[in-house]
Parts: structure tokens; sequence; C-alpha cells
């Protein structure tokens, strides 16, 4: 099982190297009034971030509901 973990997880990393590579070129991003200009891939990152944090505060707050009181 912890070698299919370590296969897993190494094929996570490459697949992460080609994307970055591939996406290094620079995007304008509106954001309301203000027009940003940066590298794709950290577009992406930003983007995967936030969806992360926001995901796990919407799995906090669902398991704080379904919790039976005391």
């Amino acid at each position: 099982m912890d070698k299919a973990k370590l296969i897993v997880a190494l094929i996570l990393a490459v697949l992460t190297v080609v994307v970055v590579l591939q996406n290094t070129e620079a995007v304008s991003t509106k954001l309301l009034f203000v027009t940003v200009t940066m590298p794709r891939v950290l577009l992406l990152f930003l983007v995967l971030a936030v969806g992360f944090v926001l995901g796990i505060i919407a799995s906090l707050s669902w398991t704080k509901k379904k919790k039976p009181e005391a």
C-alpha cells in the first residue's frame, strides 16, 4: 500500500511540473475594476488555493452541524 501511495504521489508531482512548464506565459485578469497581469501558473495556483480553503471551510461548517449535542 505504501508503494501505491508513493507511485500516485510521483505521478501527481510529474503532472504538476508539466502544468507549470506549459503555463508560463502572462495573462491579463480583470479583478473588479483592476486588470492584473501575471503568469498563468500563478493564476492557476491562486484559484486552486482559494478553492481548497473554501472547501475546508465548507467541510468544517458541515461537520459542526452534524455533531449531536450532548
